[in-house]
C-alpha cells in the first residue's frame, strides 16, 4: 500500500543524511571535486552550464541557457548544450524535470540517486524531496509486481508555501 506507507515520510526517522550546498560556487565546487574523483572531464563549457543551472535557483529550460550563452559567446549552439546537459545528467550533477522539461542542480552531486520533485505552478520553483525511502518504496512495488525499472521520475506539482501566502 504506497499511500499509507508515504504518509510515514512524514517521519524524521529515516531521513537521507547529507550536505547541501549553500551556494552556487560550492555546489560547482562539490561537482569539480566528484569529477576529479571520478576521473571525468568537466569541460568549460560543461561548467559554464553547471554554474547557470545552479545560479538560476529554480529550473532553468536548455533555450534559457543557450540565449545566456549567446550572450557571452555569440555563437553557442542547441547541440552545445545538449551535449553538455547529456554529461551533467549522465554524472548525477543534474536532474531533468521532465514535466516542464527543465533542469536543476543535484542536491548531492557526489551520490548516485533517484529523487521525487516537488514542482510549484506558479513560481516555478522545484524542491528535491531527499527521503531514499520513497525511491526504495517505488522499488519495492516495482519488484511485488515482477517489474524491473531502469529510471524512476517522480514529480509532484501543486503550490508552494510561499505562493500560497501569496
Amino acid at each position: 500500500m504506497i499511500i499509507s506507507e508515504v504518509n510515514l515520510l512524514n517521519s524524521t526517522s529515516a531521513k537521507h543524511a547529507h550536505h547541501h550546498h549553500e551556494s552556487p560556487s560550492d555546489f560547482v565546487a562539490a561537482v569539480e571535486h566528484a569529477s576529479e574523483e571520478r576521473g571525468l572531464r568537466l569541460t568549460p563549457l560543461r561548467k559554464e552550464v553547471l554554474e547557470l543551472i545552479a545560479a538560476a535557483g529554480k529550473p532553468v529550460k536548455a533555450y534559457d541557457l543557450l540565449d545566456h550563452l549567446r550572450e557571452r559567446h555569440g555563437n553557442a549552439a542547441p547541440p552545445t548544450v545538449y551535449r553538455a546537459l547529456d554529461f551533467l545528467l549522465e554524472h548525477g550533477f543534474i536532474h531533468k524535470l521532465e514535466s516542464i522539461n527543465a533542469f536543476v542542480s543535484c542536491h548531492h552531486p557526489a551520490e548516485a540517486h533517484q529523487v521525487p520533485f516537488l514542482i510549484c505552478d506558479v513560481c516555478s520553483s522545484a524542491q528535491e524531496v531527499c527521503d531514499e525511502r520513497v525511491a526504495e518504496l517505488i522499488e519495492a512495488q516495482a519488484k511485488a509486481f515482477g517489474f524491473r525499472p531502469q529510471a524512476q521520475t517522480l514529480e509532484v506539482h501543486g503550490v508552494c508555501k510561499e505562493c500560497r501566502k501569496a
